[in-house]
């Protein structure tokens, strides 16, 4: 049974997150009806990540098995055709081997968050960044951000209703950088906590707003308690960007 690798960006804007809901919109129920749509094979797909209800991608990767061999990009194609309404794009189809999976071979995540920072709200991107419009200092967020890095208990940016074994988490990269009127948050790691970079983003602009102190980050990190996190980021903000491989398939 052939098995297909798909790289699939979307707007989550009008979406309730990745995974399949009965009755309710989903990324992940939009690409398996395409896929219907044109083979006639009611299929399960698999992903790298579930996303939140509002969350983007622009790089997220998936995998079918398909029992007809078709081209790669006639998969692709097919698909787009049958997704033309939706903001949902596949953007590169390839077979790999059976034993590759989107989810369980993928050794790295990388998330993007947008800030919009200025006075004035967005126009063209309304629903894609969070508009914050007093000055942030993205100096001061950087340097509290790398007290983030590496192997720690991520408890106090875990979301209650997270489903992991263990709040343990290594984060690899955590990068906060201005661009023009945004400022942008980069986060990497193998596997993330649910919730976790929103609410690592939320604390940071707690640092550029000039209402903690650098230093709090880490303070609050260590207290390992829900409690003590700063309001949790928005949804709209929030892009899945990257998924690494070692063995690509």
């Amino acid at each position: 049974m052939p098995r297909y690798r798909l790289t699939v960006e979307y707007d989550g804007s009008g979406y309730c997150g990745f995974q399949a809901q009965a009755d309710l919109p989903t990324v992940q129920g939009t690409l398996e009806r395409a896929i219907l749509a044109f083979s006639g094979e009611a299929v399960r797909i698999a992903a790298a990540g579930r996303t939140d209800t509002g969350v983007h991608a622009t790089a997220q990767t998936v995998h079918v098995d398909l029992t007809r061999d078709w081209p790669a990009q006639t998969v692709m194609n097919a698909m787009n055709a049958h997704m033309a309404e939706e903001p949902v794009a596949v953007l590169a189809c390839r077979p790999v081997s059976d034993d590759w999976h989107a989810r369980f071979s993928a050794t790295g995540r990388g998330y993007l968050y947008r800030i919009l920072n200025r006075p004035a709200p967005p126009a063209l991107d309304r629903g894609r960044v969070w508009h914050v419009r007093k000055p942030l200092d993205a100096e001061a967020m950087q340097a509290a951000a790398q007290a983030l890095v590496g192997l720690h208990d991520f408890t106090t940016f875990r979301d209650v209703n997270c489903q992991s074994a263990s709040p343990l988490k290594t984060l690899d990269v955590a990068r906060v950088t201005r661009v023009g009127e945004e400022v942008h948050l980069v986060f990497a790691a193998r596997s993330f906590l649910h919730r976790q970079v929103r609410s690592m983003t939320g604390t940071l602009v707690q640092v550029g707003l000039d209402r903690w102190a650098v230093e709090d980050v880490a303070r609050v990190l260590a207290a390992r308690d829900r409690a003590a996190c700063g309001p949790v980021a928005p949804a709209e903000g929030l892009y899945l960007d990257r998924v690494d491989y070692e063995v690509e398939g």
